[in-house]
């Protein structure tokens, strides 16, 4: 199936949903945008502070040119 049908279908099926339905969807989209549990804000921020700390030790074994 083309791409343009796949959108076309979706885009059908969401016109067909009632609004208690389109809000239930919609829910579940922001869910897996914005993840609100505390476990994915800790694994975020820990993978954050991973990556500072790289780049931070990074920038300490590059020694200046002059």
């Amino acid at each position: 199936m083309a791409p343009n049908n796949q959108k076309h279908e979706i885009l059908a099926s969401l016109e067909s949903l009632d609004q208690t339905q389109a809000n239930k969807v919609l829910e579940f989209i922001k869910g897996l945008i914005y993840p609100n549990s505390e476990e994915s804000y800790k694994d975020l921020k820990r993978e954050a502070m991973k990556e500072i700390r790289q780049a931070l030790s990074k920038k300490r074994r590059i020694n200046p040119a002059f």
